[in-house]
């Protein structure tokens, strides 16, 4: 049986040797998604409070009052992350909704006009840096305003052949992360970014803001990651679950919080919110991970950006790298915390 345990990285912060993993471990962008079904959040807005839950999901959702009570009764529904609500319950404004439903279920995707920035465009790729609270692709109560609606409104043709709900998609972000995501505009080139995520050769690296200090300023945490037992929206550490490896370098503390450089090199849901949490560090604003934080975002995004992504072209195989500075909400958060003498980023 293998054994997981996060170790130093003594000055060797993202060097990941291949023979570490065996082929069976390699992440690609599959391992972002569950086929079955999909997860989505909705937070009340003042304007529903009062309202009853299968009553509130049924509009968001777009979907019958029956439909949402079978979806209650399978326990696919989950409120402010810790209970299982009836079809009668009140919603309050701020109550945070947990919605699983079968992708089979799912409509078709009409092109529609979204705003997002393109950092890069070529004939057969584009890397876009994704604002939070833009959902990548179709989900329960996003039918509409994804980025996939976006990508077939500017790209009618992209995508060809690799699936009608995430043409062109070869890996995501979560909607309240932010950062650099490359998309695939042509099979050729679909096919070259997913054998690059699947073999390795697609480098990620996040910043985000923790609560607490991690116990090392460097690290690696190679923990497996699977889903939740208890709650089916969040993953965990779980030595049934797939191999995850995160390592983490500190670049400052101050006021009770750390920022953190993260670089992946497994592509597990949730996979930094999970390995961050697992060391007693939850990211701040994430809700889901650490639901007796502080709300300090009144967007519900969390501080987490992917701000530096490189990978083979996949038309000439040489390396292409990409960088997104902190989006401005983040910065002025930062500006907020007190500063330390001599403290630099």
């Amino acid at each position: 049986m293998r054994r997981y345990a996060r170790a130093s990285l003594s000055g060797h912060f993202g060097k990941y040797p291949r023979e570490e993993m065996t082929p069976n471990e390699e992440t690609n962008a599959a391992d972002d998604y569950d086929v079955e079904e999909e997860n989505s959040r909705l937070v009340v807005g003042a304007g529903d409070s009062g309202k009853r839950l299968d009553v509130f999901l049924a509009e968001k959702l777009e979907k019958s009052r029956s439909y949402v009570q079978g979806l209650l009764k399978e326990g696919r529904v989950i409120l402010s992350a810790k209970s299982q609500p009836k079809s009668s319950t009140r919603v309050s404004e701020g109550d945070e909704i947990q919605v699983s439903i079968p992708v089979a279920e799912m409509p078709t995707v009409e092109p529609e006009k979204v705003n997002f920035g393109v950092v890069h465009e070529e004939e057969s790729f584009l890397v876009i840096n994704k604002p939070a609270g833009l959902v990548v692709h179709p989900s329960p109560g996003h039918w509409r305003g994804t980025l996939v609606h976006g990508l077939l409104y500017m790209y009618p043709d992209i995508g060809a052949g690799s699936g009608v709900l995430r043409p062109g998609i070869v890996h995501r972000l979560d909607a309240m992360t932010s950062g650099l995501l490359v998309v695939a505009k042509t099979p050729h080139a679909h096919e070259r970014l997913s054998r690059a995520f699947k073999e390795r050769a697609v480098d990620k690296e996040y910043l985000a803001l923790v609560w607490s200090k991690p116990k090392r300023t460097e690290g690696r945490i190679d923990l497996p990651i699977g889903r939740d037992r208890k709650n089916r929206f969040r993953m965990a550490v779980s030595p049934s679950g797939k191999r995850a490896v995160t390592d983490y370098r500190v670049l400052w503390t101050r006021d009770g919080m750390s920022l953190v450089v993260c670089k992946i090199h497994t592509g597990r849901t949730h996979q930094i919110r999970v390995h961050l949490k697992s060391i007693g560090c939850p990211i701040v604003g994430d809700h889901l991970y650490a639901p007796r934080r502080k709300k300090v975002f009144s967007s519900g995004r969390l501080f987490l950006h992917a701000w530096k992504l490189s990978f083979p072209h996949p038309d000439t195989r040489k390396r292409v790298f990409f960088r997104a500075f902190l989006p401005e909400d983040l910065n002025e958060y930062l500006r907020k915390l007190p500063s330390r003498a001599g403290e630099t980023l």
